[in-house]
């Protein structure tokens, strides 16, 4: 009898790859249906204001015009704002799609109209007519600082700033060695390959099967549902791939209410797919304005760390991320004081984009932390091994497990950091000025409540079934590996179903939680079906496996071994005949430790080198290469947790040099709401990057050890950079991106 390969641990390759390389696999805008008609969406013109007349006549009469649904004329939803409350909205109040004639930010949705073709329904919206009564708007978050306030709710999953410890205040002004300055990075958008599309099928009774773009099918549904007062037996939403998007399909935005209200009221199937300048008119990364005090003795131990950080908000609703947390966690520091704010402006809500509030935080306290080794004249890395955190100090906790010590060691080695001269300006090549910079990144290594469903059949098929989603990471691969090493078989026999609300329970795909919360239900709904196989294994006449318990046996090849002597086996097909059924079927829920995440804090860790090249004529930076050790527990698939990381590598090189969404404060609009100017990195500005996975025992964390992978690739990395175009020209940034006229100035 063969022995089966192990999975877990191994770089393979997508399961889905074949699908997406063909154009197989189908996005929220690809479904049909045979009598699907199209929305388009009107937006409102202004930032803040009412609209006072609204003229749909021309419109109505268009060739293959349905219907024009506005604040006017649209049915009847639910009342109460706790009804469009989605899984993970903030406090406040939610936005509600054509609600009334108010206006609280410039593209807004002001009416739908519905055709039989998407051309025409198009070419119908540029016949609606809209006027405004205006009202003073304010996007501009540095004119409203003194209207900061301490949110009044807590958003739940999000910690606010832990108390103070020790007198920060007292140690800042007794340590001789002082940095203190000011951090902002502008705002940015997701801006995902896929759009955000919903197509709705109606069905005869009322029935409704829903493809939206979404990191959770079951948050669609519920909001669906009641939204629109609808049982949940009469509402599925399928979503099985989302092409892309990093925060910004957490919550439903407007599309799906437009598309599921026009299907209702028409009792036909609808599409609405926002276009790419619409991509502009809901949720982004918050404008964020921080400040930051470190105090150190004179051979670099922290005295004090203090830090501020007050961020942009709707008028509606308390968007909250974790932004100063880090600084009290991430080096030791007996007196830390960290402090957040926000102030409204007339914009929408602002969304959680790829490792929320992180990337911001990481950025203001991996700068002063260069800052202040300069001001030390000691290496960078140095003065971070010099402060190196044993444990949580927010929380007391010690961590789960953290091999940065590790990660710092084989970045610098494999970077060549030994060789990095202390001086800025110090390298170079003919007209480029050479910068070598580093950062640390850190990020939460979460686990949440989860429900999978395993069914085995007679003839060795396995398939495993959650609802979670794959938005490009890998979700389906690392779960077919999960449950093909759990029973023993090969991939190819082992099919994971994904992204339908009628599946197991599953939280939203985002937070870096997915591999460990439905990679550990899969795996405990597996073990239940190899629980059961044993025990009708056991039950057979003369079985070799009669005494048998799960310890002393292996699951190989469709077959169930002694581990002591693999020759004395029984086949699945066997155990299950003696069972007399032909499939077992098995749920499991698994959810954290209630004791471990008492006792323990799980963080995912990295190590970020970077080099950029700085014209020092023309003041353009490129970075030319980078290297990421990350320690990230155990890794399931090296080949796409690699590509994990260099996403968000990418990530973070647009941050630092590329990507601004550029607010017209006169009109409170976001301006370059395309991807010609809104500049993304390309292929031409992405050089070598290197990651490295550190070797990192995990055992509290999650029943599988590992730690999620979408976000730490982002943390730090701009801030490297920034402090690497600092060592290149002498120049610290402290505003992002870093864009030529700052190095010129």
């Amino acid at each position: 009898m063969p022995n089966s390969e192990t999975h877990f641990g191994a770089p393979r390759s997508r399961v889905d790859g074949r699908l997406k390389v063909t154009g197989a696999a189908k996005y929220a805008g690809e479904f049909t249906a045979p009598d699907l008609a199209h929305g388009y969406v009107v937006s409102s013109a202004i930032a803040k204001g009412r609209i006072t007349a609204i003229d749909t006549a021309a419109a109505e009469a268009a060739p293959g015009v349905l219907r024009v649904f506005t604040h006017e004329n649209r049915p009847t939803t639910a009342w109460l704002n706790s009804s469009y409350r989605d899984e993970v909205a903030p406090p406040g109040k939610p936005f509600r799609p054509l609600y009334d004639a108010e206006v609280v930010y410039s593209g807004q949705p002001v009416a739908l109209v519905v055709a039989e073709s998407f051309e025409a329904a198009r070419d119908a919206a540029a016949l609606v007519r809209v006027t405004y009564e205006h009202a003073p708007h304010e996007t501009n978050l540095r004119n409203v600082l003194a209207e900061a306030y301490v949110p009044p709710k807590e958003r739940p999953g999000i910690d606010p700033p832990p108390n103070p410890r020790g007198d920060a205040a007292a140690a800042y002004a007794a340590a001789p060695i002082k940095v203190e300055n000011g951090y902002h990075v502008a705002p940015e958008h997701h801006n995902p390959m896929e759009p955000h599309a919903t197509t709705v099928v109606w069905e005869a009774g009322g029935k409704l099967t829903i493809h939206d773009k979404i990191q959770g099918a079951q948050n669609t549904q519920s909001y669906v549902t009641s939204v629109f007062s609808l049982p949940k037996k009469d509402v599925r939403v399928i979503a099985p791939f989302v092409g892309g998007a990093f925060g910004s399909g957490l919550r439903p935005q407007y599309q799906l209410f437009l598309a599921v209200m026009a299907s209702l009221e028409l009792k036909r199937s609808v599409r609405v797919v926002l276009t790419r300048d619409q991509m502009f008119t809901f949720g982004y990364r918050p404008d964020t304005i921080q400040t930051l005090a470190l105090g150190a003795d004179r051979e670099g131990r922290l005295q004090a760390v203090m830090h501020e950080a007050i961020a942009g908000t709707s008028p509606f609703e308390d968007f909250q991320e974790v932004v100063v947390n880090w600084s009290g966690l991430a080096y030791h520091c007996d007196n830390v004081d960290l402090k957040y704010k926000l102030a409204k402006i007339d914009t929408y809500t602002p969304l959680d984009m790829r490792a929320p509030g992180a990337p911001l935080g990481m950025f203001a306290l991996e700068s002063g932390m260069d800052e202040l080794a300069h001001a030390l004249k000691i290496d960078p890395l140095e003065l971070r091994l010099r402060n190196y955190a044993e444990m949580d100090q927010n929380t007391g906790r010690q961590f789960s497990s953290k091999e940065l010590r590790a990660a710092y060691r084989l970045g610098a080695e494999r970077f060549g950091w030994a060789r990095r001269s202390h001086e800025p300006r110090s390298m170079r090549e003919g007209r480029e000025l050479i910068g070598w910079g580093m950062a640390t990144g850190v990020w939460e290594a979460g686990m949440q409540q989860a429900s999978a469903r395993a069914t085995l059949t007679a003839g060795g098929k396995l398939e495993v079934a959650i609802a979670t989603a794959d938005i490009g990471t890998g979700t389906y691969t690392i779960l077919t590996q999960i449950a093909a090493d759990a029973l023993g078989l090969r991939m190819e026999d082992v099919t994971a179903r994904i992204g339908d609300s009628a599946l197991p329970t599953s939280p939203i795909e985002g937070g870096s939680w997915t591999a460990a919360s439905a990679g550990s239900a899969v795996q405990a709904a597996c073990y239940a079906v190899r629980e059961t196989l044993l025990n009708y294994a056991r039950r057979m006449e003369n079985s070799p496996l009669a005494n048998a318990g799960l310890d002393h046996v292996v699951f190989t090849a469709g077959h169930i071994a002694l581990r002591s002597d693999p020759s004395r086996s029984v086949s699945f097909a066997d155990a299950m005949r003696a069972g007399g059924v032909d499939r077992i079927e098995q749920e499991e829920t698994t959810a954290p430790d209630k004791g471990n995440m008492a006792k323990f804090s799980p963080y995912t860790h990295a190590a970020v080198f970077a080099e950029v090249r700085v014209d020092e004529e023309l003041g353009a930076v490129r970075v030319t290469r980078v290297v990421d050790a990350i320690a990230a527990g155990r890794i399931i698939n090296p080949k796409t947790a690699r590509s994990q990381i260099i996403g968000g590598v990418v990530f973070g090189i647009g941050m630092a040099l590329t990507e601004e969404s550029m607010l017209d404060h006169r009109l409170g609009r976001f301006m370059n709401h395309n991807i010609a100017e809104y500049h993304l990195p390309v292929n031409a500005d992405i050089r070598e990057i290197d990651v490295l996975f550190v070797d990192e025992e995990e055992s509290k964390a999650n029943p599988i050890g590992v730690k999620g992978l979408g976000e730490i690739g982002i943390v730090g990395t701009a801030a490297a950079i920034a402090n690497a175009v600092f060592h290149a020209t002498g120049k610290r940034i402290r505003e992002l991106p870093i864009t030529l006229d700052k190095l010129l100035d």
